[in-house]
C-alpha cells in the first residue's frame, strides 16, 4: 500500500504477510478481506500467492511444488520487514523452513486452528476438502500432540469448490457439522484456506465454536511479534 501526501490514513506500524501457497486468486482475495477485517488498529495485511504453483495443493507433489515457490516468494521479500508471516492453508507448507530463514513468527492455519480447538479441552473435529487431506491432517495432530483428541473428516470437495460456496459442496459441509455436534465435539475447525471467513457463521447456525486458524493464526503472530515491536524492531 502506498501513502501519497495527501492520504490522510498514517502508515500502519507492524506489516504482516499472508502467503496462500496456492495459485487460486480467489482464495487470496478471500485471505487478504478476512484477515484485515480481523487485525487490529495499526495492522496491515498483504496477502499473496506465488506466481507460479499448483492452483489448489491436493497431492505430495503440489506441496512440494508450492513449498519452493514460497519459500521463493518470502526471500524476495525477505527486506521488507514484515513482523510475521502466516501461511494461509491448512498445512505446515514451508512453515519450518520459513522460521529459519526469517527468525519472524510463522505460522500456518492448521496450527493456529487446531492448538485453539484443542484449548477448548474437549474433542473437536476437523473439516477439511479432498479425502486426500485426511490423512495428512491427522499427521499434523500427531506431531501437535493431540491426535487423541481429534478427529478428521473431509467433505470430498476440492478447494475451488469450496471457496465458490457450491451448493454440494455447502450441503455437505453442514451435514458434517451437525454431524460434529452429535458426535460430542467442543468445536469444529475448518481445515482449508477455501473456508476463511466462515467461523463465525457456522458457528452461530450450529451451536458450538467453529474456527478457520486465521484469528488465531493473527493472534499468534502479532504476540510473538510483541517483544521485537517494544524493543523497536
Amino acid at each position: 500500500m502506498t501513502h501519497t501526501r495527501g492520504d490522510a490514513t498514517p502508515p500502519a506500524s507492524v506489516r504482516v504477510l499472508a502467503i496462500n501457497p496456492n495459485t487460486n486468486p480467489t482464495v487470496t482475495q478471500r485471505v487478504q478481506a478476512v484477515l484485515q477485517a480481523q487485525a487490529p488498529p495499526g495492522v496491515l495485511i498483504e496477502a499473496v500467492s506465488p506466481p507460479q504453483g499448483p492452483r489448489a495443493v491436493e497431492s505430495g507433489q503440489d506441496k512440494t511444488r508450492a513449498a519452493g515457490h514460497v519459500m521463493a516468494l518470502i526471500e524476495r521479500r525477505l527486506a521488507q520487514g514484515y513482523a510475521g508471516y502466516i501461511l494461509a492453508c491448512f498445512d505446515d507448507i514451508a512453515v519450518a523452513e520459513a522460521r529459519t530463514l526469517t527468525g519472524a513468527p510463522v505460522v500456518s492455519l492448521a496450527e493456529a486452528g487446531i492448538r485453539r480447538a484443542d484449548a477448548t479441552g474437549g474433542p473437536f473435529t476437523v473439516i477439511t476438502t479432498f479425502e486426500g487431506a485426511v490423512a495428512i491432517i491427522e499427521s499434523l495432530c500427531e506431531d501437535y500432540g493431540v491426535n487423541e483428541r481429534c478427529r478428521v473428516v473431509a467433505t470430498g470437495f476440492g478447494v475451488s469448490d469450496t471457496a465458490a460456496r457450491t451448493p454440494q459442496a455447502e450441503a455437505r459441509l453442514a451435514t458434517l457439522c451437525e454431524q460434529a455436534r452429535a458426535e460430542g465435539a467442543r468445536a469444529i475447525v475448518l481445515g482449508s484456506g477455501g473456508f476463511a471467513g466462515r467461523g463465525e457463521e457456522l458457528a452461530a447456525r450450529h451451536g458450538l465454536p467453529v474456527m478457520d486458524g486465521f484469528a488465531e493464526a493473527l493472534a499468534f503472530v502479532l504476540h510473538q511479534a510483541e517483544p521485537e515491536r517494544a524493543q523497536g524492531v
